[in-house]
This record gives C-alpha cells, structure tokens and sequence, in this order.
C-alpha cells in the first residue's frame, strides 16, 4: 500500500543553488520580493496599454480578459467587457493571475534532474536540453525501427490553440503512442452522442429564458461562476432553481429547493420522475412521434420495471418530492438541465445521463431556447487544428500511432510490451496529481530513459521527470480560445515579453524539430520557424469565419478581442436534426449495442461498496483551484492553506474523530493523513476530499482511486473515463 501523510515540506528537494536556479530571491526587475508590482490605483483606473487576453484553463468559462501593461510589467486585469458572458469580471482564480506570472516558484530555465526524483537539478541551455532530447528520440527510432516507444501524455492544463503544437510536433518524428481520451466527460458524452448523435449544449446566456432549472450534480458557484451569474438573475426573475446532488454545495444552498439523491442513482430517479410523468400524460406526445425512434420500446420497459416507490426507496428521494418536481419540470416551458460532469464519474454514468437525456426528450425541452439538456458542447471548435498537421516523416514505416487510456496510463505504459514505451513528453498535464493509482504511474515513470515535462511550477509530475522545460503563461504568447459550454471566441495577445527563459509549446516544437533535422537530415517534418502570429491565422477557415463573422486573428482582436458566433447554433437541435443514424433522437439505439450496451436507457445498479471500506469518498472541484492549478498561488494559499476531508457529525462521532484531528483516508491501493473538517454538507456515509495541488504540502486527493472505468466513454472520446466517485475508503483517526 501507497502510504502518504499531510505534512509541510520542502517540496524541491537539494541544495541552496536550487533556490537560485527558481529564481527565489532573484526573480529579477519585475518582482519585487517575490511578489507582483503593487497595482495602482493608475494601473486600476485603466492607465497603461491593454491588451486581449483568454483563460485557457479547462473550465467551463473561458474568460475574455483585459489585461493593463505599463513598463513592460502587468499592472492589473479584469474581465473584458465586450463579452456579455464575462461581463467585465473574472472569478477568484482569475484574479490571480498576475501572482501565477510573477511567482517566484516559476520553472524560469531549461533543468535536468541527476537522479529521477532526487530533487537533483542542474539549469541548462535550451540548446542542450534540445539536445539530450533529440538525441534520444533517434536513439529509439535505430534502436527499436520505430518512434512508438515515444509516448505523448498531454490534455487540458492549457486549451490556446496553438498549444497542439506539441501534438503536431510527435506526429512529426513519425508514429508514436498517445494517451487517448478525457478524464472529464466521456461517459456523458458517448450518452448523449447515443441519444442525439453528439453532446451539443444550449448558450447558457439562455439559463435566462427558461421557466424551470435543474442543476443535476453541478456546481457553477464553484465551478463556472459566469453561469452562476445567469441562474441567479433567472432565480431573481421567478424561474425556479432546483438542485439535486448527493452534496451540499454552494449552489445547493442558493437554490429554490435541493434534494439531495443517494450518490450514483440519479438514473433511478429521472426514470422515477418519468414514469410519473408517463403516467400522467404530461409528456410531448407531438414531439416524441415526430422526432424520436424508439418511443414505445422505452414506454414498454419504464411501466414494466420502474415505479415511483423503486426510485423512492433508491434514491432516498421521497416519492410525493418525486412527483412533484416531475410535474413542475413537465408542465414549465421551457425547462433546463445542466448535467454537471462529476454526475457521470461513476460505473453507471453513463446510463444515469440517458436516463436524464430522455426525461429532457419526452417533455419536448430539447431543441428549444432556454430549455435542453445540456452537458458540454464543441460546436465553436472549427479551427484547422493546423499546429496538429503535420505527418510523419517520408519513408516511416507502421500502420499509425498507438494508444494507451489516459485514464489508466501508469498500467497500460507498464504493460506495452510491442514495443515498450521508453519515453515520455509530459504537456498541460499533471498526471501524477490527477491519474488514477498514482503509485502505478510513478512506477511508469521509473521505466523510462527519458521522462520530459513542459510546465510552469516544479509540481508532481516535474518531480518525477529528467528534463522540465519552462512553458509561457497566456500573457507571455498569442493564441485563440473557444469554448466547450459558451458561444464566444476570444483573442489572445502577447501583452508581456515572456518572462526568463521560458518559451511556448509552439516555440518548444520548432526547436526541437531544428535539432532534429540537425543531427538528422529529414526526420521531423514540423516547421522549424515561423511568426505565431501567422500560425494562428491559419487556423481560421470559412466555417469559422462564418460562424463568428470575422475573416482573421487581427480582426478579432479589432473587434473588441472577442466575438460571439452566430445565433443560429446557441440553441442546441433547435432545427431537431439530430446527428445519429436515424437522424431523430433515439430511446433505443442501434450504436449503444454495437458498443455494447443496453439499447435504452435504462437502470443500472451502483458500485456495491466492499464489507471493508464503506465509505465512499467523493473528489470533486475545488472552489480555488482547476485541477492542481492556481491553489498552490500565494493569496490563494492565504485563503485556504492546507486540505482537509470533510466528514458529517454522525460518522465523526462513530470514529471519535472532532473537527481538526489528523485522519487517515485509506483502502487496500494507498493512503491520506489530513485534517478533518466536521460539517453536515456531506451525508454520513460519504466523506469528501477535494481536487488541488497546495504548494509544499505531500497530497493528492487520487491516492485511494482505483482505475475503475466508468461504463461508456469508447464511442466519442475513444476510451472509457474513470469511476472517480466509486471510490470507497475507510477512516480513523490518525
């Protein structure tokens, strides 16, 4: 058993010189004792030149942002007023973003670490990291006859466009193996891909003109704070807000009403809330004959297998509750839904959001302005992903990349055997804070040659790498951004010359491709120079041009830096021309079986938790914090400086645990030791942890997750997601 305990430490390991080479100390002209310039009130009142920026982070957000420079330093920033989904403000991460920039924690120099894990690290040249790096990619390829043993695990800490410059630049060396699929979202979207043919959500601006809304396992007063803005201002104008989570949250406590549902059977209680709505006759009856297949096979199993009292019982949801938020959400017109996404991290997940999808479906709320069942969206995507075109190089030999499930890489890189994975490039991602079994992908780690990391702090997965490369923040390069939730495209500009050493994927790319064909005539095809500038325009095409009515990058940053796409597309099958094989929604799906499903959507039972470890231990999104980003920040820190398992009164007082007590979180794969916090927003047998990185603290919440797959995932993302909230523990005081 992984064991790990809370503790302070120094988390970067070695000798006073390290603390040079980070720059603490001696971060240089722009940080004054390690801290950003002092904002005036010049700086605040607009004072300087501004420039466009985007949030690239992986939220649902994706904030405009206007950012104020004067003497080449950042002075302040906010929200980019243009955009009527940011409105002028960012969220509490947002603003923290200067203290990001001038942290004295930045990587600022290419390093190489002497002893994987050791804390070791030497600062180099970019030439020589260029290099050691090059020279082992044509080590593998003569060694193996192939760059499959070259293994690219990169996702979402970074969405600019231009940032799939690290994609392009594996595919030019020739085939390699990919970390493929989402940690996200995949079992909800293969659902709704199955229903409807892909997951395409309304604008949430429209959360203003619905009747009725259902948050069902969101939390946007965390999590996506410009939507909350909408839903509170609809709440104001009389919609009714309801929320329905196994957890209190802080959306919960702004609702109109919150019901609180026994975790991993919201399945159970939609189709509850659909047969009474069967029942009595408050279905679209017009809509479903007109628009859907498969109606009478799912009438036929619903009556057959589901009453209100079963999902009663199941749910832990009262059955007169259940029929009343059935008729209300029958009867309003329209009525909204937002599947949040920790809702479908379950071995039924992606049952649970079918289930939810039909309740949508039957009352006639998809396809209509203020109302869907609404996931996640990527109808804006339409750029030429250009930095991602480039082929192998003439005379490669094999039949394509290869792949390994992101969501249980240390495995399957440990099992690759034809051939093995000798090399890793690490890109916007953090595995060993966010994967499943960190423990198993630490050993991953261990059998490699060569792990390289492109990142801004020394986090987890640096420490465990041999060479780390310093990456540009957004304020440091140019780039695009788009949503997965919104309908606005941002611009990105450079507003400050990058800081140090640091260089953006893109630049990182070039230059490795230079050496490459350097040492090796011919073996990368990827452009070794080039403006960003130009390589942003080349990733506009006429599909966007139309969508967003703007013909380049420059005219968008004219614009106001931000445009909103056509309202042709905001409102998700508004024309009810799905994309699935009938082109009608599907109750019963010929797909799902070819995947191996049950063609309905139907009940599927839960993770049965083991005789011992009962407690299920939930990991969701931290207010503070994307994934292990921005926490560790220094006014966040001020904020909340440790982590702590929350755990209900009741099951407190059955372990004899008070509130700050050291408590082990354990199961039979691994182990935490944190403070517990005693509240009554999670049920009793339920404790929570959540997601983050703190700085020079030994903890991630992912310890006791095991790689268990959620139940859908292959179809629209390639591979299954991982049952994050079926993670069951046990706990006692430490």
């Amino acid at each position: 058993m992984l064991k790990e305990t809370f503790s302070r430490r120094n988390f970067i390991k070695g000798s006073a010189a390290l603390g040079s080479l980070l720059g603490i100390g001696a971060a240089g002209k722009q940080i004054s004792n390690g801290l950003i310039p002092k904002a005036s009130a010049e700086a605040a009142a607009g004072k300087g030149e501004t420039f466009y920026n985007a949030c690239p982070r992986n939220c649902y957000d994706t904030c405009s942002i206007e950012t104020t420079v004067k003497d080449g330093a950042i002075t302040f920033i906010t929200g980019n007023k243009n955009n009527t989904y940011t409105k002028g403000r960012l969220c509490v991460k947002g603003n923290t973003y200067p203290r990001v920039i001038y942290s004295p924690d930045r990587i600022k120099y290419p390093m190489r670490q002497k002893g994987r894990g050791t804390g070791n690290w030497e600062r180099i040249s970019w030439d020589e990291a260029y290099d050691i790096i090059a020279k082992k990619i044509l080590d593998i390829k003569k060694e193996y006859g192939s760059t499959l043993p070259i293994c690219l695990n990169k996702y979402s800490g970074n969405f600019n466009i231009l940032n799939y410059a690290s994609e392009g630049m594996l595919s030019s060396i020739g085939y390699t193996t990919r970390a493929q699929g989402t940690p996200c979202d995949p079992a909800g979207s293969d659902a709704q891909a199955f229903d409807m043919g892909t997951a395409w959500n309304n604008d949430p601006e429209q959360f203003l003109d619905a009747d009725y809304i259902i948050l069902w396992g969101a939390n946007p007063a965390w999590t996506s704070a410009h939507s909350m803005h909408f839903i509170t201002e609809a709440k104001e104008k009389g919609t009714k807000l309801v929320v329905i989570d196994p957890l209190i949250t802080q959306t919960a406590s702004k609702a109109d009403e919150y019901i609180q549902v026994n975790a991993s059977t919201d399945g159970a209680l939609a189709l509850g809330m659909i047969r009474y709505i069967l029942d009595h006759n408050l279905y679209d009856e017009k809509w479903v004959s007109k628009n859907s297949i498969g109606f009478e096979k799912f009438v036929s199993y619903v009556k057959n297998n589901i009453t209100t009292e079963w999902a009663a019982e199941t749910t832990g949801v009262p059955k007169a509750v259940i029929e009343r938020i059935a008729r209300e959400y029958a009867t309003a017109k329209p009525a909204n839904i937002w599947i949040g996404f920790g809702m479908q991290r379950h071995v039924n997940g992606g049952a649970m959001v079918r289930a939810i999808d039909a309740l949508a479906a039957i009352t006639g709320n998809v396809g209509k302005r203020g109302g869907g069942v609404n996931y996640i969206g990527g109808e804006t995507w339409a750029v030429n992903y250009h930095t991602m075109s480039f082929g192998p190089p003439e005379g490669t030999v094999g039949d394509g990349d290869h792949y390994v499930n992101m969501n249980n890489f240390g495995a399957q890189v440990l099992e690759a055997n034809d051939p093995p994975i000798k090399m890793l490039w690490i890109a916007c991602r953090n595995p060993i804070a966010q994967d499943p079994e960190p423990n198993v992908v630490k050993k991953a780690f261990e059998k490699m040659d060569l792990v390289v990391t492109c990142d801004l702090y020394m986090n987890q997965t640096v420490e465990h790498s041999d060479i780390v490369l310093p990456v540009t923040t957004p304020f440091e390069s140019v780039g695009l951004n788009v949503s997965y939730w919104h309908y606005w495209m941002n611009v990105n500009e450079q507003a400050i010359k990058p800081l140090y050493e640091a260089k953006s994927d893109l630049e990182i790319a070039m230059g490795l491709s230079k050496r490459l064909n350097e040492l090796e005539k011919g073996s990368s095809t990827f452009p070794t120079s080039g403006d960003p500038h130009d390589w942003v325009e080349k990733e506009f095409n006429d599909k966007l041009r139309d969508m967003f009515g703007v013909k380049s990058w420059k005219e968008l940053k004219q614009k106001g830096g931000t445009v909103k796409s056509k309202e042709t597309i905001t409102v998700a099958w508004e024309d009810l021309k799905f994309r699935t094989p009938s082109g009608k929604y599907e109750f019963y799906s010929q797909k799902a079986i070819e995947y191996g499903h049950h063609p309905l959507p139907v009940f599927v039972e839960k993770y049965e938790a083991p005789k011992e470890y009962p407690i299920r231990c939930m990991t969701p999104h931290w207010k503070l914090s994307i994934h292990s980003q921005f926490q560790h920040t220094d006014w966040l820190m001020k904020i909340s400086e440790n982590p702590f398992v929350e755990i209900h009164p009741d099951l407190a007082a059955k372990k004899n645990i008070k509130a700050n007590d050291l408590v082990k979180v354990f199961n039979d794969i691994g182990a935490m030791t944190i403070p517990a916090k005693i509240t009554k927003t999670v049920p009793a047998d339920i404790v929570v942890m959540y997601e983050g990185w703190w700085k020079d603290i030994n903890y991630s919440e992912n310890f006791t997750v095991k790689a268990i797959q959620e139940d859908m995932g292959e179809y629209s993302k390639g591979q299954r997601g991982i049952a994050f909230h079926d993670n069951f523990v046990n706990i006692e005081r430490a």
